[in-house]
């Protein structure tokens, strides 16, 4: 009786971000890939490598199941879970660890996997099938292997008519026939005309009257492996062997195993290395690299790059170590981060990597990022140094406009701000002086000492704040009394390590200085940056606003002022003000109010003395301060009843 099994993990489909850089999955080892358009979408059934459990050989291949990912962009993949495992196969060993390279096609509206693995009986390997009505399944395990194929790395090519051939490695490379269920084959034969030399992992492809036996080729006595190609008009051969696709890994990755696909009118090579366990060669992750071919229909040989293909979304974590190019060798320069943050070349780097940029006047390119849709952004990056240091973040080339300008202020002193201490990761935000439109290359360049990058990211703020116009209409209260309309400074950074120090006495001396050090006089012209804005809440999120305009979201002092109009005299109110951090508040030039401590913003934390709203112009202004914390504060007048006080109007200095 036909075994059937209904995976759980293919009802658990896990949706995740992987890269658009190579390799392009990084929360398993994948390896073997096969990629497959079915239904406007690639599909990619690699096999999925294992750190050995005890008792398995330690310093060799490892593999229990199989997965299947999907993607629509060749950037962002879907892993629908685990399609075969091994303790399933009726005929399979359990516990045989030997479930080596796949492939899928579909016939007939049907979806067939083919899998090598040992056989609970004998030694050596077979080639199962599993049945499909979709191309992640759920699949039906036939009861047994196909008859006549022993060997491993299976490929099927269904050719324009309908007749479909199977390909695998045993006793050299084979082929054969399929019948018209998919699960037997006629008689096999070994494919002449290829060269001499280890050989396997057969992938044969049609293109336009050429069929294409490509395989991974060991050339050299005591080599590793190429990808190598024949041609032929029949598919299977005679072949003309025509060469290497990809040379070895120059690293020393014993293999690579490969499969080609054409996806919207773009020929790829999927193939693997080892690039997430670089001590490691046994355990490899998938790459992919786009394909050319020669007017003659050869295959122009594929350079493995960082980069990979698919463009890259501005909003996505880009990984900028995965460079298409850079203005120093990468030797020295480019390594494993752990998930400790420190660099450790015999970690399994799932984490990534970093790239550094050595000296001044150093770039790197990472090409094609997609700006498109983002309007109000900012920067978000993650580096590091050991000194004081600037990076730039520019577009299409080392004298590109600037996008970002990046400052790391780095501090080896004790009690100082914990992020800033030399040689950690900091994760730094900076404003944007320019979005590009569309798709771009960026270009990073050192313009200080050298500094690490892990990645960085484009983020499009919510609309926080609304820009006040010159001559704009004035404002008024909302229905809740709070003040939304501010002319903010853009913040003084503040070497903070804790908010414990904010008492009465180092608030007074703190703020007064800044306050001399801004303002030329009371009531005068105020140093400094200024923007006009209209909070979208009655919170103004003054760390929102740092994102833009700053270089820090945290670790900030913020001046802020308004002017309240006053059709008569309003006596009576007291002003009742909130804020994240300490703060400071004057009415006309007096201090009214004084926030000390470590404060939470809440609704009317402080409440001022009885206060008059002179009839005309009132100044209102306040300071707020933070360390280790995000700034915002809220404020409103209210009478004596503690009802909201709304009858003027509020607009710019």
């Amino acid at each position: 009786m036909k075994k059937t099994f209904l995976f759980l993990c293919y009802a658990l489909a896990l949706n995740i971000r992987c890269w658009a850089q190579n390799p392009i999955i990084l929360d398993q080892f994948t390896a073997d890939p096969t990629a497959r358009v079915f239904n406007g979408k690639i599909y990619l059934y690699p096999s999925h490598d294992i750190v050995p459990p005890a008792g398995q050989r330690q310093d060799w291949f490892c593999m229990e199941d199989y997965h299947v990912f999907s993607s629509e962009n060749l950037v962002d993949w879907t892993d629908h879970g685990v399609i075969v495992s091994q303790e399933r196969v009726p005929w399979g060993k359990p516990d045989g660890y030997s479930m080596w390279a796949p492939d899928c096609v579909e016939k007939g509206g049907k979806y067939y996997f083919y899998f090598p693995n040992a056989p609970r009986e004998g030694r050596g390997f077979a080639i199962g099938v599993a049945v499909a009505d979709h191309p992640e399944g759920p699949f039906t395990l036939e009861p047994d292997p196909i008859k006549g194929v022993f060997g491993i790395d299976p490929c099927v090519l269904v050719d324009a008519d309908g007749q479909a051939y199977l390909y695998w490695s045993g006793r050299g490379i084979r082929g054969a026939r399929l019948k018209e269920d998919m699960k037997a084959i006629d008689d096999s034969e070994e494919m002449q005309g290829l060269p001499e030399g280890f050989k396997e992992g057969p992938f044969a492809f049609r293109r336009g009257d050429w069929y294409y036996l490509t395989f991974p080729w060991v050339r050299k006595e005591k080599g590793t492996e190429t990808l190598a190609y024949a041609m032929s008009r029949s598919p299977l051969g005679p072949w003309d062997f025509k060469g290497i696709i990809m040379a070895e890994h120059a690293n020393s990755c014993w293999t690579n195993h490969h499969s080609f696909v054409e996806y919207q009118g773009q020929w790829y090579l999927f193939y693997h290395h080892n690039d997430l366990s670089p001590q490691d060669d046994k355990r490899r992750s998938v790459c992919i690299d786009r394909v050319t071919f020669n007017a003659d229909g050869t295959i122009c040989e594929v350079k493995p790059s960082l980069r990979g293909v698919g463009v890259t979304p501005a909003t996505s974590r880009i990984q900028i170590d995965r460079l298409s190019a850079a203005s120093f060798p990468l030797d020295g320069h480019l390594s494993p981060v752990s998930s400790s943050g420190t660099s450790d070349a015999t970690a399994i780097a799932f984490p990534g990597w970093h790239v550094t940029l050595p000296q001044k006047g150093s770039w790197l390119r990472y090409d094609a990022v997609d700006f498109s849709g983002l309007t109000d952004a900012y920067l978000v990056v993650c580096a590091k140094a050991d000194a004081n240091t600037d990076f730039f973040v520019r577009e299409k080339s080392p004298k590109g406009k600037v996008i970002a300008k990046v400052q790391l202020t780095v501090t080896g002193a004790q009690g100082t701000f914990r992020r800033n201490r030399s040689g950690q990761w900091l994760t730094l935000t900076a404003p944007l002086s320019h979005i590009p439109s569309g798709v771009t290359d960026l270009v990073l360049t050192c313009e200080g000492t050298g500094v690490s990058i892990d990645w960085l990211q484009f983020k499009q703020r919510p609309r926080y704040f609304s820009p006040v116009p010159p001559k704009a209409k004035p404002s008024t209260p909302d229905d809740q009394g709070f003040i939304r309309r501010w002319q903010l400074m853009e913040p003084l950074p503040q070497d903070i390590p804790t908010n414990t120090v904010f008492t009465n006495t180092w608030l007074r001396q703190t703020f007064d200085n800044a306050f001399r050090s801004t303002f030329k006089a009371q009531g005068a012209k105020p140093k400094g940056k200024w923007h006009t804005l209209d909070s979208e809440t009655y919170n103004v999120r003054l760390f929102r606003f740092a994102e833009k305009y700053g270089q820090q979201s945290y670790g900030n002092l913020f001046w802020c002022q308004t002017i309240i109009d006053c059709p008569t005299d309003i006596e009576g109110v007291r002003l009742a003000a909130g804020s994240n951090g300490a703060s400071r508040w004057w009415l006309n030039d007096e201090e009214v109010l004084l926030l000390e401590g470590d404060r939470r913003m809440v609704q009317d934390d402080g409440v001022s003395r009885r206060l008059t709203l002179r009839k005309g112009r009132n100044l209102l202004r306040c300071a707020v301060i933070n360390g280790p914390g995000l700034s915002d504060l809220c404020v409103r007048f209210v009478n004596e009843q503690g009802n909201p006080v709304t009858n003027f109007s509020v607009q710019a200095p």
